[in-house]
């Protein structure tokens, strides 16, 4: 049998996001490819929440809001729309151009990483996420066992790298007075379902 090498179908900007707004599924955009972002394991949804949670709690009544999951995030440097599992935007959220749902400024993102998504989220994502002026900070949370990686910007080309192991273990964030354990950040995550 002969197998026929599909087409691959190119959207501009405005084509994903007339598409996305109708869909019932969420879609990366990444230089024109449209890429169907999967639904995350019970383990996904109770980190990025425990992280979510605790970062607006802290945050409160302070200049920073914090976004979960469904706020779609513009890169326009690499032409991307993504949904970060968490951000924090400083002060006034700047949106893009044409847009009230999507934000172009975020100081701080996380990321629960995968099995499918961790070599892209440590690599590519985080390298377009650099071209963003306002980003600052990095987290990157495993989802299969207590660790957790974390960059922080010192100048326009120098990241400092931390990992953090164990639940007695204190992530301190650098971007805003903000400090979370391990623990907390874990809090009901069974390992023993993970795949």
């Amino acid at each position: 049998m002969i197998m026929q090498a599909q087409e691959q179908r190119y959207y501009s900007p405005e084509e994903y996001l007339e598409l996305e707004i109708n869909s019932e599924e969420r879609h990366e955009y990444i230089n024109g490819e449209i890429i169907v972002m999967t639904g995350g394991t019970p383990n996904h949804n109770k980190i990025a929440g425990n992280f979510y949670a605790g970062l607006n709690f802290g945050l409160k009544r302070q200049p920073y809001q914090v976004f979960i999951t469904d706020q779609r995030l513009w890169i326009p440097q690499r032409r991307i729309y993504t949904y970060p599992d968490v951000m924090v935007v400083a002060g006034e959220i700047e949106l893009a151009e044409g847009r009230k749902d999507t934000i172009t400024n975020p100081v701080l993102i996380a990321e629960v990483l995968s099995k499918s998504t961790r070599n892209y989220d440590q690599v590519e994502k985080f390298a377009a996420y650099r071209t963003i002026s306002t980003f600052q900070e990095y987290v990157l949370i495993d989802q299969y066992t207590m660790h957790v990686e974390h960059y922080y910007k010192t100048a326009p080309t120098k990241w400092i790298f931390s990992e953090y192991d164990g639940e007695e273990m204190m992530l301190s964030l650098s971007a805003f007075s903000f400090e979370i354990s391990l623990a907390d950040i874990y809090d009901k995550v069974d390992f023993t379902t993970s795949d």
